[in-house]
């Protein structure tokens, strides 16, 4: 494995980060209504199940899957299911005021670890990059590098994203429009839960 593999790595992951999805909304979502450390720690949540499962996709788990499709499915419906349950609790709840209560740190953590551990096409994303990106067969070691950059490169990016949104213009922005922006976020992390029920 050289250096410029492992940018180009980076370089993928930065751009599937960015794009809107559910970890993003529920990133979003969080930040806005509990504050940047709840941001953060669904942050560390969503970046520790991403890079499990690109450490099950050098593995090879997604073979495990293709013999085994009914686990597969279990738990994309399993996945889609709780994002749809944030959707219906986040639309219920559009009109109320943001709690100013002690942030739950395992809430927090273990929220951002269902989001992206219900979502086994993480995994099939992954395996996919790593045989574009390094397609020689890599050492335990170099798996490890791989998969713990991949952890921190998500932290450093979730820290910075909920740093911003918790900034106190882009929070009062948020406040003063919460009904529309919930409602949108709860029609989007429906969407996302539906989508990724019926998708194959």
């Amino acid at each position: 494995m050289d250096a410029q593999s492992l940018i180009a790595f980076n370089l993928v992951l930065l751009a599937a980060l960015a794009s809107p999805g559910a970890a993003m909304l529920y990133v979003i979502k969080t930040t806005v209504t509990s504050g940047r450390l709840a941001g953060i720690l669904t942050g560390f949540g969503l970046g520790t199940a991403a890079a499990c499962w690109t450490l099950a996709a050098f593995l090879g788990l997604e073979s495990l899957f293709t013999l085994f499709p009914w686990a597969y499915t279990a738990l994309k419906i399993g996945g889609a299911l709780y994002l749809i349950w944030i959707a219906i609790q986040t639309w219920r709840h559009a009109h109320d005021t943001p709690s100013d209560a002690p942030v739950l740190k395992a809430r927090s953590f273990a929220a951002g670890l269902l989001v992206n551990f219900g979502n086994p096409k993480s995994m099939l994303f992954a395996a996919a990059v790593i045989l574009v990106v390094f397609p020689a067969p890599l050492h335990p070691a170099e798996i490890g590098i791989v998969v713990a950059n991949h952890m921190v490169l998500e932290w450093l990016f979730y820290t910075l994203f909920a740093t911003l949104l918790s900034m106190p213009a882009a929070r009062r922005g948020y406040l003063r429009l919460k009904p529309v922006f919930d409602r949108i976020a709860a029609t989007l992390l429906g969407g996302f839960g539906l989508k990724l029920m019926i998708e194959r």
